[in-house]
């Protein structure tokens, strides 16, 4: 005869035993240094690439506006996806790259923050939005642009310490900190 084991903690720490959500408890938990960084990729046709590296595209400046964009939603992240904790942001920069031939814009973010649990989410938030604003002012032109993908690069701090993504032959293999 088997034995059931007790009903544990579970693993997603956004559910209480009977599953219904929660915010966790980071009261506990020890301040540290925490970095995250992100990375979303816009495909569009090259002769856009060209109208926002001339500065052509009528809706005024892209990139400009689109970095504004992502350092803001970074900062509102916890009004955006429940259950995450505001975060008194110490940094955020959002970097792109422009790339004419394949048609891609490379969009970089990095957050930290000294606090009690990470800055992931404000990572991913700020590519995303930044990603969405790019895709707004250009949409005229190309309403066929395509994001994706939007991930974790890395992350330090916390009681789990660094991690990188792996090496992936499908993404850019020099994609490191946003200069």
């Amino acid at each position: 005869m088997s034995q059931i084991n007790p009903i544990k903690e579970p693993v997603l720490t956004h559910l209480n035993a009977d599953g219904s959500a929660l915010m966790v408890d980071v009261s506990g938990k020890a301040s540290s240094l925490r970095e995250a960084m992100a990375s979303a990729i816009l495909h569009t046709r090259p002769d856009v690439i060209a109208l926002i590296e001339q500065a052509l595209v009528k809706k005024g400046d892209v990139l400009a506006t689109a970095r504004i964009a992502g350092i803001m939603a970074a900062k509102k992240t916890s009004d955006l996806i429940p259950l995450c904790h505001p975060l008194p942001l110490s940094k955020v920069s959002i970097d792109f790259e422009l790339n004419a031939a394949s048609g891609q814009i490379f969009i970089h973010s990095l957050c930290r923050v000294q606090s009690q649990t990470g800055v992931e989410m404000e990572a991913l938030t700020a590519a995303s939005v930044a990603a969405l604003t790019i895709y707004d002012m250009c949409k005229a032109v190309d309403p066929a642009m395509v994001l994706g993908p939007i991930q974790l690069q890395q992350k330090t701090g916390g009681k789990n310490g660094p991690w990188q993504r792996p090496n992936d032959p499908a993404q850019r293999p020099d994609e490191g900190e946003p200069s």
